[in-house]
């Protein structure tokens, strides 16, 4: 905003005001964000100072989904930004190594859905539930795709989570039992993968993706906490058992004279 735009020329009065209203339900363009100026960058620094670091949080999260999605985003810099949400919005639990993880992969849904869970834990838990059982279907359905295994659009969710773990090798039938700690080895398998089984019974009956009655009542922040936190560690789990494997893949099949 070194100018009196933000992100440029992205955005007219309008459309800003749109955005802001939108995701706050405040309007920027009232005399109350005046005090610095009329351009739009001068009114969001005013906003920015006004407006609690969760409001001005899920604003800035707003604005880097609308980079992503625009193919515009210097990796160094959204994870600088995105740090920068996590802090604002304060007390979620601490997904940076899940960003690492989606700009290894340049996933940029999975970008999306980190950003939507860490600016919706305090304020929106519902939305950070459902987003977590969309993170795991969003792990799961890229390491299938990496490894080339086909999946449908119509696949339940309890299948598609036991295709990823059957092909990662990651079920209790793939411990033998002469393991050391085989017994303890395959009870964590098992726990790992009841996260995503209970998450979306969770989602469900809380979070975000069907409609409830009217006198229903929510999950609060905690909770919200608990379950990005369970599917974070989850996929961050998945993910890079998938990549150790392929590492280990390609080194075996790697020619001995590369090798040298």
């Amino acid at each position: 905003m070194s100018s009196g735009y933000v992100l440029g020329n992205s955005y007219s009065d309008r459309t800003f005001g749109d955005l802001i209203a939108d995701t706050t339900g405040l309007d920027i363009h009232s005399d109350r964000y005046l005090h610095n100026g009329t351009s739009k960058a001068k009114k969001f620094r005013a906003f920015w100072e006004l407006e609690s670091d969760a409001v001005v949080g899920k604003v800035l999260q707003e604005l880097i989904i609308e980079v992503v999605e625009s193919n515009n985003a210097d990796p160094q810099l959204l994870d600088e930004c995105q740090g920068i949400v996590a802090r604002l919005l304060g007390g979620g639990p601490n997904l940076g190594d899940l960003t690492e993880i989606a700009t290894r992969f340049d996933a940029q849904h999975l970008r999306r859905e980190i950003g939507r869970m860490e600016a919706s834990v305090e304020s929106d838990p519902e939305l950070a539930i459902g987003t977590a059982k969309e993170l795991i279907e969003t792990c799961c359905k890229t390491i299938l795709q990496e490894r080339g295994v086909s999946w449908s659009d119509h696949q339940k969710f309890s299948a598609l989570t036991k295709a990823a773990f059957k092909e990662l090798h990651l079920t209790r039938d793939d411990i033998p039992d002469s393991t050391r700690g085989a017994h303890a080895i395959k009870r964590l398998l098992s726990n790992l993968g009841s996260i995503a089984s209970e998450l979306n019974e969770l989602r469900n009956l809380y979070g975000t993706g069907h409609g409830k009655p009217a006198t229903a009542s929510g999950l609060s922040p905690r909770h919200a906490k608990l379950a990005v936190g369970s599917a974070a560690t989850l996929v961050q789990f998945l993910f890079e058992s998938h990549t150790e494997q392929m590492r280990m893949r390609e080194s075996q099949t790697e020619p001995m004279s590369s090798r040298g």
